[in-house]
């Protein structure tokens, strides 16, 4: 592609086809996956030994490749979840490889498949029918479906034993709100009793069945850093393995005899497998970068199915075999016009936070937090001087990795660099780290972005401290607005997608789950911390923006509901802000309104389609133009 102008270059990269969600057939053969090289996200299942693939859908499927996808016990079906219009309400669908689809389970509410029974008739899902999440069992010969939980809390990971006589799940009864623990009953719910996983204040949850149904894969953070274990259900004993690392198990190869995990080193995530006896891992010889186990991870031949990525390489599907350390590349990246060579790798660093910068506290003053390293990556464009956009991560229980990033691709094409900060609250760094961003939503956490903000733009100096924007979606669209009021004078432009403004609103209007497991557990409720919910509101400091804002919502959002970002602007236009783009005068200079703002339809929290995508990248790629200057940057013939 040869100097293209910006709207070819972001229609390419956002055109790039993307496979998501792979996952074996129960026999092996087969590797069903989205994947939207027509344009659309469509299902397709893979043949692992001839590299073939075939098209199952035809525009059944939904647009956004958000849900994972499950085989039916016999590999003849897929189910998939159906919402509309990305408002993530899903019921579940099935289609078989002559493309005919039907419904499986239809409830109000969000419903989640948690689980198949290897039987053949049974289906478990999560469900928020009755208002909280909680298990069900679907029979799909009758097409009845049994509640079998009914907690105040949601349910989580339910997991069916191989022999389907009993139910796995994690969920909390604890007077400790922030505990979670392992649980296991009958496959009608009935007899259910807590494993001894962990202690009160941590969270636990089973990952896996052993092949004979005697053995449970466990996660548990009473350590502080995550950690993977082996229940036995026999002995009610469990063996802990690793603990220099934070690992996420994912599961046990088919003997029982290992067991898969991901190791988190900085911002990379690598797969290791773990002997179940001696206690010993290794780590896959792959590069550094982001590895995810597929759904259900074993082929017939024995190897396992992984996503890799790097700052520069797109996901691959690869096929790993654990006895040979070898891999064969499955289902590779496109990538259009560009190479890897086109994108900017991620120089990853760490700074020193106390929580509180050298920038004005415009909203709330902070006494200094506990100093911390705080760590991040830092994505050179290669302009001089670089305008910068600091992008906080959502969440804000999440963490930016060493992954390709469409979005900060994106940005680095236009002209931008870009800084991702894993302020504290961020994943990767243990139980403690997460909790240091409980009752202090819009505290400490938003000061280590704009200290390692302030930290470029002091040790860069072909960064342009005029031209430097904050960008965020979801709990980064928080962070947006928050560091506009609370640090106006360290940003001269902010886009704020999807992202919360007025905290009790959002508690009384997002999805139950999401209330009790993200805004109660992070930061109780309106009730009980009347005081926090209004402090840490962005919307109480509207008077405080001086720079330009682009205001980002999907209508069909149930996450974040789109009220957040219209208490927001009706309070931008209350204290006498103005709406709308700025305009050229004639002498030279410009004159426009204070904030713009966009309601994105048929859309819900964010998108993978294309065309969505494509739509949100001109919009971004328009104002960012248009308030602080962008330059375009050529990918290579």
């Amino acid at each position: 592609m040869s100097d293209p102008d910006s709207s070819e270059t972001l229609e390419a990269l956002a055109s790039l086809p993307t496979l998501a969600h792979p996952t074996a057939s129960p026999d092996g053969e087969s590797v069903a996956l989205y994947y939207d090289g027509t344009g659309r996200n469509e299902l397709h299942v893979l043949d692992p030994d001839s590299g073939e693939s075939e098209q199952w859908s035809d525009g059944e499927v939904p647009r956004n490749a958000r849900w994972h996808v499950e085989w039916s016990a016999d590999g003849e079906r897929v189910f998939f979840h159906l919402d509309d219009a990305g408002d993530e309400q899903n019921d579940v669908y099935a289609i078989d490889r002559d493309g005919t689809v039907e419904p499986v389970v239809e409830m109000d509410g969000q419903v989640v498949v948690q689980d198949v029974g290897a039987d053949g008739e049974t289906l478990l899902v999560g469900s928020t029918r009755d208002g909280q999440m909680n298990l069900y069992a679907h029979d799909l010969s009758s097409g009845e479906t049994a509640k079998l939980t009914d907690y105040e809390r949601a349910v989580w990971t339910g997991l069916l034993s191989p022999d389907g006589d009993r139910v796995a799940y994690t969920t909390n009864e604890a007077d400790d709100f922030e505990n979670m623990d392992v649980y296991l009953a009958d496959a009608d719910g009935s007899n259910p009793r807590t494993l001894g996983v962990g202690e009160t204040g941590a969270e636990a949850a089973p990952v896996d069945w052993g092949p004979d149904g005697d053995r449970l894969v466990v996660s548990d953070n009473s350590a502080d850093l995550t950690r993977a274990g082996v229940y036995d259900l026999e002995t009610d004993e469990v063996a802990w393995f690793g603990g220099e690392f934070e690992e996420e198990p994912h599961g046990f190869t088919p003997d029982g005899e290992r067991f898969l995990a991901t190791r988190t080193r900085e911002a990379a995530r690598m797969p290791v497998v773990y002997d179940v006896d001696s206690g010993e891992s290794r780590e896959l010889d792959l590069p550094e970068g982001v590895a995810t186990f597929a759904g259900d991870s074993t082929l017939a031949d024995g190897r396992v199915l992984l996503i890799h990525t790097t700052p520069t390489h797109r996901p691959d599907l690869l096929a790993y075999d654990l006895a040979a350390d070898e891999y064969e590349t499955l289902h590779e990246a496109e990538y259009g016009p560009f190479s890897p060579e086109d994108f900017a790798e991620a120089e990853f660093f760490t700074v020193a936070s106390d929580g509180v910068p050298e920038t004005r506290q415009a909203a709330v003053e902070h006494d200094p937090y506990e100093t911390l390293d705080v760590g991040a990556l830092l994505y050179d464009s290669g302009e001089r001087p670089s305008p910068l956009v600091v992008n906080p991560h959502g969440g804000p229980r999440a963490m930016d990795t060493k992954s390709f990033g469409l979005y900060t691709q994106f940005l680095v094409q236009r002209g931008f660099s870009v800084l991702q900060v894993n302020y504290r609250g961020s994943t990767g760094r243990g139980r403690e780290f997460v909790q240091r961003l409980y009752d202090d939503w819009g505290g400490a956490e938003q000061g280590d972005v704009a200290t390692a903000a302030e930290h470029v733009l002091d040790t860069r100096e072909w960064v342009d401290d005029e031209r430097v924007a904050v960008f965020g979606g979801s709990y980064g669209g928080y962070s947006a607005y928050w560091q506009l009021v609370q640090y106006p004078d360290l940003y001269d432009a902010g886009v704020a997608w999807i992202g919360l403004t007025d905290l009790e609103d959002q508690y009384e209007n997002t999805m139950p789950h999401y209330r009790t497991e993200l805004m109660e557990k992070n930061i109780g409720t309106p009730e009980d911390n009347p005081d926090l919910y209004r402090e840490r509101s962005p919307v109480e400091y509207v008077e405080n923006l001086s720079a330009p804002l682009f205001v980002l919502h999907g209508v069909n959002d149930r996450r974040v509901p789109v009220s957040q970002a219209r208490l927001f602007r009706d309070a931008l236009d209350d204290v006498g802000y103005t709406e709308g783009p700025e305009s050229p005068r004639g002498d030279g200079s410009a004159v426009g309104g204070d904030y713009e703002y966009e309601e994105l339809g048929e859309e819900g929290h964010a998108s993978s389609d294309i065309d969505q995508k494509i739509r949100l990248f001109e919009l971004l790629d328009d104002f960012l133009d248009r308030r602080i200057g962008t330059e375009a940057v050529a990918a290579d013939d």
